[in-house]
């Protein structure tokens, strides 16, 4: 293994294989020439530092430019063995896990069914199953995982729902389950990142994200960054008051859903999309069910916007259905003359959380994987 230079030229070498590792990470297998414009490093700084990394085992010849000759037609790509990193979205009722290289690029992915009644054990079980049948199909080994999760987050990946809080459980079992450090993250929050990264909230420099589904939560990005609170509680609108609920009763949620559909004379062991597609077709009592639940995300939106003021919402989940987003508008408008409402609309659907786990893991994925290719300390065995 070749030994790096010391001093400041150990730094720069450094600095450009990341430039280099970053670039084939972004965009795939790429000539020296194309690595050359991607990172503005002449040709012989190029060969020296694949050199580098080839040795290093971090990247691998990948097959020649289509349709060029020669020897500077040849491409280089990441190794195939550098590992994989777990993204996984759960909720009371799946469990979605997909297994991602450092390009982001997903190499496995399996789905499955969870039961509300589940205890942590149980949970971890389905999780950890679903794992390793995308590991059997790839193979190589796992660095990390990023699951998210309803419920309240803290930084320490404690988890709080209506069940209590968790001190951590669910967290240090799959930690020992998987092998590999695992990080906890609220799932409207990765769907927040996800619209930050590749959505219409690549876009804006602050937004709120509300995802309605079996109840509503809310993703907030300020100054492009997600805000998750000192103690993970932000963006927990659903408890947001409004009159004329009680203090402390959910805003919307399953038992929510229910008990409007029995007041509008609808059948309340239907779910919501069940009810979405009747007022569609003009049923007169699901229409009335779903301007209810487009006034309280409106109002809920309205009461974000006198505290953070973001330059939009964002609807996402089944906030996204044609019905709502008109009675969400409706109520808006009524609002416009002192409190001007923007709303945006997610193309994610349901797999948003996933979306932004997939992100999540595959960064912190690179970010582990460059910096221990890098790291003159590990290269040298010292």
């Amino acid at each position: 293994m070749t030994r790096p230079l010391a001093g400041p030229q150990t730094l720069l070498r450094a600095i450009n294989g990341r430039a280099i590792l970053e670039s084939l990470a972004s965009e795939g297998p790429q000539t020296r020439t194309d690595l050359m414009a991607a990172t503005g490093l002449s040709r012989t700084a190029v060969s020296q530092v694949l050199r580098m990394l080839e040795s290093a085992g971090a990247v691998a010849p990948a097959g020649v430019e289509p349709g060029a000759r020669g020897p500077a037609a040849g491409r280089v790509g990441l190794h195939p063995s550098l590992g994989t990193a777990v993204a996984v979205h759960v909720d009371h009722r799946s469990a979605h896990v997909a297994l991602v290289d450092a390009t982001g690029a997903v190499r496995a992915e399996r789905h499955g069914a969870v039961a509300e009644r589940d205890d942590t054990a149980r949970r971890v079980d389905r999780i950890v199953a679903l794992v390793d049948e995308c590991r059997a199909e790839v193979g190589g080994p796992v660095h990390l995982a990023v699951i998210g999760v309803p419920g309240i987050v803290s930084a320490e990946g404690m988890i709080r729902n209506e069940q209590g809080p968790d001190g951590g459980a669910f967290r240090a079992t799959l930690t020992d389950r998987l092998g590999c450090a695992v990080r906890i993250e609220n799932d409207v929050n990765l769907a927040a990142l996800a619209e930050l990264s590749h959505g219409v909230g690549a876009a804006l420099s602050s937004f709120a994200l509300l995802l309605v589904d079996d109840g509503l939560g809310a993703g907030i990005i300020i100054d492009g960054a997600l805000h998750r609170g000192a103690s993970g509680v932000a963006g927990e609108v659903t408890y947001v008051p409004q009159s004329p609920l009680p203090l402390g009763a959910p805003v919307l949620n399953d038992q929510v859903y229910a008990d409007l559909a029995l007041v509008n004379g609808l059948d309340q062991t239907l779910p919501l999309p069940v009810h979405l597609r009747a007022a569609a077709e003009g049923d007169r009592g699901a229409q009335a069910m779903a301007a209810e639940i487009g006034r309280r995300i409106a109002v809920v939106a309205g009461t974000v916007s006198l505290v953070l003021d973001p330059e939009a919402f964002v609807l996402s989940g089944y906030g996204t259905h044609p019905v709502l987003v008109d009675a969400v508008h409706r109520t808006a408008e009524q609002y416009a003359p002192r409190l001007p409402l923007r709303f945006e609309l997610s193309e994610f659907g349901p797999e948003a959380p996933l979306l932004g786990a997939i992100g999540e893991a595959s960064a912190a994925l690179r970010a582990t994987l460059f910096t221990r290719i890098l790291s003159p300390v590990e290269r040298t065995g010292h």
